[in-house]
């Protein structure tokens, strides 16, 4: 039986359009996205929209769960925040360990949150690029096995996109991966074997960017 694996990165974030956002941020590293964010958001939302999804998890910060919640409102779904999909904690781009909105916060924004999902893999600060991968990688592999044959979708950021592709199909997602901002990424379990079907795709947005920005 097949299965398929949806791993789409978050839309614009309000820091990337307005960087001094930043500086007097409450929690400096947890952006919400930006108002085009908003539409990308809503472009992915409607691209997935005719797909057999059964499951939403997204990393739990503001805004993967933002674009989770976009997509969530078209399928009809509920999220499941996974911690095992954050942000890349990596301590040259965050002086401590990122603040971010707690569940139950997130929640009482976004009803759609499951509140009785507990996170299978943890993500802890701070973190060197080999551990980003093997997390999100687990990560991937665990979600994937768990809810088997569901196709399900993961919302992560450009490095846990490309840690939990690779999770699934191996080295040559480091290659074959371009996870920029809204992009989509389609593995599909054929038997015992994984195959890349979409490496980043981004043919449903109106405006795309150049350069992957991984901060």
């Amino acid at each position: 039986m097949n299965q398929i694996i949806w791993i789409a990165r978050h839309a614009n974030r309000l820091d990337f359009v307005n960087p001094d956002w930043f500086l007097t941020a409450e929690k400096r590293y947890d952006p919400p996205l930006s108002d085009d964010g908003m539409v990308q958001a809503e472009q992915l939302a409607k691209r997935l929209k005719s797909e057999k999804i059964s499951q939403i998890f997204a990393s739990p910060f503001l805004r993967t769960v933002q674009t989770a919640n976009a997509i969530a409102e078209k399928l009809d779904l509920p999220i499941k925040l996974e911690t095992g999909l954050s942000e890349w904690l990596n301590p040259e781009w965050m002086t401590e360990e990122p603040e971010r909105l707690s569940t139950l916060a997130l929640a009482a924004l976004f009803p759609r949150i499951d509140t009785s999902y507990t996170s299978r893999i943890a993500a802890q600060y701070p973190e060197t690029h080999a551990k980003v991968r093997e997390r999100s990688g687990q990560t991937a592999r665990c979600l994937a096995s768990e809810f088997y044959p569901d196709d399900i979708l993961l919302v992560a950021h450009g490095a846990s996109v490309l840690g939990a592709a690779m999770g699934l199909v191996g080295e040559i997602a480091k290659t074959e991966v371009k996870a920029t901002l809204c992009s989509l990424v389609k593995v599909v379990r054929q038997e015992s074997e994984w195959l890349l079907e979409l490496k980043g795709d981004t043919s449903h947005l109106s405006k795309i960017e150049e350069v992957v920005r991984f901060v």
